[in-house]
């Protein structure tokens, strides 16, 4: 049975995508999986950073406004984005081999639960009441095992208030042990060998109040700071 845990007040999921945009370099190509990791295209303006879309768009925009829709432009989310100079097209076919084949920098993607050795699972949510579950694999799979690193953007716990960063995934899993980095509402965490190292925690919260919500134990880092937006 899930452990209730406290709740706190954490970044908005723009912040969160403000912080995980810091995260990514210059030069770097970039997918951004569905929910809150698609709120960083709208950081990363002016920057030389390539967003690929898994449904067959490279070097995408941010978010489109209300006056630039255009329904045949969307990203994995099937939310409207805007082009790019030298925005191109694809099938999914070549999509999936530049993401098989080891061609992103990174992925973004968004997590249900992370285990202590960097599981993530992020496709199935087996608590929504079907037999089965409420799911939809897309590319996540491809992009976890294919992407040289993997932030993972999560809520840092269930609306109820269990444990999303776990011991051991009780969810389906995506993929085991891909995980480098979790940003969640309320801290900073690196996914190491040795364990989960607390880097940075939200505004007003103390490493206590960051374990009090995890349940693996964390490893304190000397330079723990204020989350660097």
């Amino acid at each position: 049975m899930a452990q209730q845990v406290s709740v706190f007040e954490g970044l908005s999921r723009e912040l969160m995508a403000l912080r995980i945009a810091s995260e990514l370099e210059d030069g770097t190509c970039v997918n951004l999986g569905i929910g809150i990791p698609t709120l960083v295209s709208k950081w990363i303006e002016g920057r030389d950073i390539m967003l690929q879309s898994e449904i067959g768009m490279l070097n995408t925009g941010p978010l489109a406004g209300p006056d630039e829709v255009d329904q045949d432009l969307i990203n994995a989310s099937c939310q409207p984005v805007t082009e790019l100079p030298g925005c191109c097209y694809f099938s999914d076919c070549e999509s999936f081999a530049m993401i098989r084949g080891g061609y992103m920098d990174v992925a973004v993607l968004g997590a249900m639960q992370v285990s202590e050795k960097g599981d993530l699972a992020g496709w199935n949510n087996p608590s929504r009441g079907f037999p089965e579950g409420i799911g939809n694999i897309g590319g996540s799979m491809d992009l976890a095992v294919g992407a040289r690193k993997v932030i993972a953007a999560m809520i840092h716990t269930t609306t109820g208030g269990d444990f999303k960063i776990v011991k051991q995934c009780s969810y389906p899993i995506t993929a085991p042990g891909v995980v480098n980095l979790i940003v969640s509402d309320l801290a900073v965490i690196e996914v190491t060998e040795a364990g989960l190292v607390l880097k940075e925690v939200a505004l007003g919260l103390t490493a206590d109040d960051v374990q009090s919500v995890t349940e693996p134990r964390l490893i304190i880092s000397p330079d723990l700071t204020e989350i660097q937006l």
